[in-house]
């Protein structure tokens, strides 16, 4: 078994623990300074739109021997102002794209990138994008990605809470603004390609989300009935459950997108590919961190401010300042602290008899109470009289 699977087995049962939920205000402070930086990156260099959005045209050149670097140096100054972004294709000749141009200036513009590059201008393929058609795509995505949201906070808040709808949807606010600033700090063209990837990477962010509030759901279902731990312990711990599921499903996304960006946009020169690789990238990666550092805790934050949970907090701290001074009391008389220990856990969670009675009645057996089975109070010397496994407490033989 490899030491990642023994550690998710650990990780599950409890035996290993980190405290995620506890140190919530550090990751707070972490994502509120990537998220200003985003926005920084975003109000500084802006969004560089492509010709789907903003309108020009895309020039495409047969075969030719020049580099996408020297046509670059050729046809500067040709492009009517306005910068040309070029790219080398797979059968040898350019892509060349220039932005918000009109049809008109976009005829010379072909004329002027002919004689530069020594290509007759009839053999460049010319294709004109209208501005309209961009700022209909963009309005679409914009009513696409708000229906998406509202559906995801009805569904979360049914299906399990307010507060978990909530933090679900600051996470993928968070995503989303992440996603949108590295976009403008790297420059990178937004194309439909990106919003395509945008609104994928959304629903990769979500799944993680639920299958951690799965989780936190069944584990803290009737936490007000016991004295053990907090809410936010509980959450913690189921946090630490599925961590590992979630990383591996994570990596094993990421995998063929890194391919995409790192191999295929980078070093092969696809970069047509770049546009959705590097959305998809950034989001999964800030969609695995949203789902275990900002999800979890600020439903753990929300729910601790219920008046039960402030109640189930102060009960548990008094419970462990009770057996903490109890067992410095059985230390003292030269008693083992595991038995007193033992002895609280059936005094707190008397139902278990109970329970046990009841499943016998139904089964038409009735169980006689043996005298083992009593609990007997506590002798002035402090010892505990006869015990269910009908040996004296005190020291363990």
């Amino acid at each position: 078994m490899s030491k990642i699977s023994t550690l998710g087995h650990r990780l599950h049962r409890g035996e290993v623990s980190y405290d995620f939920v506890g140190k919530r205000r550090l990751w707070y402070g972490v994502s509120i300074l990537i998220t200003v930086a985003a926005v920084v990156g975003l109000v500084v260099n802006g969004l560089k739109l492509g010709i789907e959005f903003s309108g020009g045209a895309v020039f495409t050149t047969p075969k030719t021997s020049i580099s996408s670097s020297q046509a670059q140096d050729r046809i500067a100054g040709d492009t009517a102002g306005h910068h040309a972004t070029i790219q080398k294709l797979g059968n040898g000749g350019l892509r060349i794209q220039v932005s918000d141009i009109s049809t008109a200036t976009s005829k010379d513009v072909q004329q002027k990138i002919g004689e530069d590059l020594k290509i007759t201008p009839s053999k460049i393929d010319a294709e004109i994008v209208g501005p309209s058609w961009g700022k209909e795509i963009s309005r679409k995505a914009l009513q696409g990605l708000i229906i998406f949201l509202v559906l995801v906070v009805v569904y979360l808040a049914i299906a399990f809470e307010w507060r978990m709808a909530a933090a679900a949807l600051v996470a993928l606010l968070h995503d989303i603004t992440i996603t949108t600033g590295v976009y403008a700090i790297v420059g990178f063209e937004v194309t439909p390609g990106t919003v395509i990837g945008l609104l994928t990477i959304l629903g990769y962010s979500l799944y993680d989300t639920v299958v951690v509030f799965d989780g936190l759901k069944e584990a803290t279902r009737g936490i007000t009935k016991q004295n053990q731990r907090t809410y936010s312990e509980a959450a913690n711990r189921s946090l630490n459950g599925t961590l590992v599921r979630s990383i591996n499903t994570t990596v094993v996304a990421l995998l063929p997108v890194a391919a995409l960006l790192f191999i295929g946009g980078g070093l092969l020169g696809a970069g047509v590919l770049n546009d959705i690789a590097l959305a998809l990238f950034v989001g999964l990666t800030a969609g695995a961190y949203s789902s275990i550092f900002i999800a979890t805790p600020i439903v753990a934050d929300l729910k601790e401010r219920e008046p039960q949970m402030r109640a189930l907090h102060k009960r548990v701290l008094a419970k462990r300042a009770s057996d903490a001074q109890k067992a410095k009391e059985a230390e003292a008389r030269g008693e083992d602290p595991r038995d007193l220990d033992e002895y609280d856990d059936e005094a707190d969670h008397p139902e278990d008899d109970d329970e046990e009675a009841t499943a016998s009645a139904a089964a038409g057996v009735v169980a006689p109470r043996s005298q083992g089975a009593t609990r007997s109070p506590r002798t002035p010397s402090g010892s505990r009289g006869t015990r269910g496994r009908n040996r004296p407490s005190g020291k363990r033989r």
